[in-house]
């Protein structure tokens, strides 16, 4: 059995890559990682998102951005793309590019299918190498659930899940509040449901 070698890429390698590329990768200590394209509903919230939190900032001195714009973490070597973070002042871009900055405070996460917790532990301790970074939210795209973490110093964070669509999440270190209602926004679950019911159906079909 043949064993493929694993190519790890310079930094320099991976980004003139990315600015070549129809779609986005991340870049993880020298591996470059293919993302995955959002579903209907991973876009549905990530957009509801950001047009309330841009609205409500329009003439607050903080920035949002959405995943176009890529973060660095320079501890664990990782370039990303999440798919909302907010800056607090003005954005600390690296190296004068205008397309990677350094200081999120606030990063908002739509979970794709089927993502496992260890996934998640990772990407949230490589998040917390970050100085700025005060304030994460995680939400699940198949289900009305958002984990809310904030920071209480540099070894605590306080944890709060929201799972009903009459709750409203109010970010702790930014003045902004939206409802589930809201975030959750012309999301079709029973869609999830049908795709599937539908894939089990047909893996248990006869051929």
């Amino acid at each position: 059995m043949q064993v493929t070698e694993k190519r790890y890429y310079t930094i320099e390698e991976y980004l003139a890559l990315e600015e070549k590329a129809d779609s986005k990768s991340e870049y993880i200590d020298g591996e470059i990682i293919p993302m995955a394209g959002g579903s209907a509903n991973h876009n549905r919230i990530a957009g509801n998102f950001y047009a309330v939190m841009n609205f409500a900032f329009k003439r607050e001195n903080y920035e949002v951005f959405k995943s176009d714009m890529r973060l660095w973490l320079p501890k664990p070597r990782i370039y990303t793309y999440p798919d909302v973070m907010v800056i607090a002042g003005e954005p600390e871009f690296l190296e004068n590019r205008k397309d990677t900055i350094t200081n999120p405070k606030v990063i908002i996460q739509v979970l794709p299918k089927l993502t496992e917790k260890n996934q998640r532990k990772t990407k949230f301790n490589a998040y917390c190498t970050i100085p700025s970074f005060e304030e994460y939210l995680l939400i699940e795209q198949d289900e009305i659930n958002v984990l809310h973490y904030s920071k209480i110093d540099d070894k605590h964070w306080s944890i709060q899940e929201y799972d009903h669509e009459d709750e409203k999440i109010s970010l702790v270190t930014v003045p902004f509040e939206i409802t589930l209602q809201d975030l959750y926004n012309k999301v079709k679950f029973d869609t999830i449901e049908s795709e599937e019911e539908e894939k089990n159906s047909d893996e248990g079909a006869i051929p």
